[in-house]
């Protein structure tokens, strides 16, 4: 099997999203959920990881912005489907916890990155910490 990884594999925010995404497959596994609200905790969480990586292979800064922008949506769009399964008392705060915790760091780091495009040129590439 080959070693080989995508440009937007090496992204630390691309990293903590498939993170993310298993964790709420976990969640979601557990039964209790509607069809509809997991099919659209589905599609939002798919779609950050998607266009963080369709975006990272865009070469304008515009381009790459505004996908990154939409994986910041979707990402606030997950957050938004946590509160929603507390509020219908379908999970437990202390359930959701864990998970809003890594949207907050994913949205955090894609701001950062989004608000670089304005000072880089070319690809951006992250550095892992302590580097």
């Amino acid at each position: 099997m080959s070693t080989a990884k995508f440009s937007h594999e090496n992204l630390i925010v691309y990293q903590k999203t498939i993170a993310f995404i298993a964790w709420a497959q976990d969640l979601t596994g557990q039964g209790g959920i509607s069809l509809t609200t997991r099919d659209q905790f589905e599609r939002a969480s798919n779609s950050v990881a998607l266009n963080l990586a369709e975006g990272n292979g865009k070469k304008s800064p515009k381009d790459r912005s505004r996908f990154w922008q939409i994986a910041h949506g979707s990402a606030l769009e997950c957050a938004a489907v946590l509160d929603i399964l507390v509020a219908r008392s379908l999970r437990r705060l202390d359930q959701v916890e864990e998970g809003k915790s890594m949207l907050i760091e994913v949205v955090s780091m894609l701001v950062t990155l989004i608000d670089k495009l304005d000072h880089f040129d070319g690809r951006l590439r992250e550095e892992p910490e302590g580097a």
